[in-house]
């Protein structure tokens, strides 16, 4: 291969590939561009000859730069992260739901609305008519195991509603 052409080969797939950045931002693309130009460079003045060890010297190049750069990216422009836990049966038992059809302890034809969404129920024991409230103990696979509420235990705001 002609040293020339290996010389433009990294001159412009470093400029394809830092152009490349806009279309696919990910900081990568344009750090290998930046050091295919930095290679190519160094080729153009001679100081890099043997097509082997300008090869060689674009991939330390570009890692070095990932390795130094990437704490700053990630310092200046990482996103917002947070932690939250992840097990949603944890954070739904005991909670009280509206029973939207009759559950029984029979099959899981029963329906309640839990965080808006409509879910098939089950009762412990017994049956539970629809437009009461049941206060969720479990989950069996996609059915919530549910049990009624007493008098006592109902929230004030629907107490105040009897």
């Amino acid at each position: 291969m002609d040293s020339e052409l290996l010389t433009w080969i990294f001159l412009i797939g470093g400029i394809v590939l830092m152009i490349l950045e806009t279309v696919i931002p990910s900081g990568t693309a344009f750090v290998l561009g930046f050091s295919g130009v930095m290679v190519g460079l160094l080729r153009f003045l001679g100081i890099l000859e043997n097509p082997m060890t300008a090869t060689m010297a674009w991939l330390f190049i570009s890692v070095g730069l990932i390795i130094m750069i990437r704490p700053l990216i990630k310092k200046y422009f990482g996103g917002d992260t947070s932690f939250k836990y992840a097990d949603e049966d944890y954070e739904a038992m005991d909670k009280v739901v509206d029973v939207l059809e009759p559950i029984n302890d029979e099959d899981n034809s029963g329906r309640i609305r839990f965080q808006g969404i409509s879910w098939q129920a089950r009762t412990i024991d017994g049956t539970v008519p629809a437009g009461t409230q049941v206060k969720i103990k479990y989950r069996d696979n996609t059915t919530w195991i549910v049990e009624p509420i007493d008098i006592i235990e109902q929230p004030i705001s629907n107490k105040l509603k009897e």
